[in-house]
């Protein structure tokens, strides 16, 4: 092997794990937009007590 097929590889063993391995972080990914989504829907609202209690319903 050569220095630079050695640079990739970390990357490529990610992308393999990626691929092949059932568990993903896709919940989380969904978790996130959804707390994005709460927040910019409460734009201008009352403060973090609302936007909290709205996350905590939400979850």
């Amino acid at each position: 092997m050569n220095v630079k097929s050695l640079l990739g590889l970390p990357e490529e063993l990610a992308v393999v794990a990626g691929l092949t391995l059932p568990q993903n972080n896709g919940l989380v990914e969904g978790k996130v937009n959804k707390l994005k989504l709460i927040k910019r829907m409460g734009y201008g609202r009352a403060g973090f007590p609302l936007l909290r209690q709205r996350v905590l319903h939400a979850l």
